[in-house]
C-alpha cells in the first residue's frame, strides 16, 4: 500500500484555523507549564505577569515553516536561547495579539500588516512568573526582515511537520537554579528549541493531531 501523501499548506491552515481558539477568545488560567514534568503542575496559583508570543507559520509556495528567534548574547534574560517573537503585554494599553504583533515588529521589523493571525492556543506558566500567551498566525514568505540587535541575534525557520511530530519530541533534564528539572526538547540542524517555546509547541501538536479545539474549557472567566 503507498504511503498517504502529506497535507498540503491549504490543508494545514485548515485544520489549524479549525481546532485552534479564536483570537480574542477569553481564557482564564495557564493550562500548560514549565512546572508539569517538575512536581507543580499548572495553574499553580502564583501571581502571574501576561505576555504573548507569535508563531508565524512562514509559507513558501505549498511549504510551512514556523519563525524563531534567538535571543542576543549579551541579554541578562534567556540570553542565547531560541524563542517566538514576543513579550510582556502592556497593562490597560492593548490585547495580548496586539501585544504579540507589536513585540514581533519591534524585535525583528515584520509589521502587523504582513500577518494574518489564525487562533491562539493554550496558555503556558513560565517558571520565571509569566502567563504566556501563543498566537498562530501566517506570513507569505518574500518579506524583508530588520532584526534589533539589542535582542535578537539570529532568525530562522524550522519544518512545521518536524515540530508537530512527537518523535522529534525529546524529554531531556538539567540543573537549573539548583535544581534538576525535565522539559522538552527538538533539536533541529544545531539549533536547540527547548523549554517553553518547546513546551508551547507540543501542546500546539497535541490540538493538531487530534483534530478539535481542546482549550475551550477556560471560557467565560475574565480574560487577561
Amino acid at each position: 500500500m503507498s504511503a498517504k501523501p502529506a497535507p498540503g499548506a491549504d490543508a494545514i491552515l485548515a485544520r489549524l484555523t479549525r481546532v485552534l481558539d479564536p483570537v480574542d477568545a477569553r481564557v482564564s488560567a495557564p493550562h500548560y507549564g514549565d512546572g508539569d514534568l517538575n512536581g507543580a503542575p499548572s495553574p499553580t496559583g502564583r501571581k502571574l505577569r501576561p505576555a504573548a508570543v507569535l508563531a508565524l507559520l512562514v509559507r513558501e509556495e505549498d511549504v510551512l515553516r514556523i519563525l524563531f528567534t534567538r535571543r542576543a548574547d549579551h541579554l541578562q534574560a534567556h540570553a542565547g536561547q531560541v524563542s517566538f517573537p514576543g513579550g510582556s503585554q502592556l497593562a490597560g494599553m492593548e490585547s495580548l495579539a496586539e501585544c504579540a504583533l507589536r513585540e514581533t515588529h519591534e524585535e525583528i521589523g515584520l509589521a502587523p500588516s504582513n500577518i494574518s493571525l489564525i487562533g491562539r492556543w493554550e496558555s503556558y506558566e513560565t517558571v520565571t512568573g509569566f502567563e504566556v500567551t501563543p498566537f498562530l498566525g501566517v506570513a507569505e514568505a518574500g518579506f524583508t526582515l530588520t532584526p534589533d540587535p539589542g535582542e535578537v541575534a539570529e532568525v530562522f525557520e524550522t519544518p512545521f511537520d518536524f515540530l508537530m511530530n512527537p518523535a522529534n519530541h525529546r524529554l531531556e533534564e538539567r540543573e537549573f537554579r539548583g535544581m534538576l528539572r525535565r522539559y522538552y526538547a527538538m533539536p533541529w540542524q544545531g539549533r536547540y528549541i527547548w523549554g517553553a517555546t518547546a513546551g508551547m509547541l507540543r501542546a500546539l501538536s497535541r490540538r493538531y493531531a487530534e483534530g478539535r479545539p481542546g482549550g475551550l474549557q477556560f471560557a467565560g472567566k475574565a480574560a487577561r
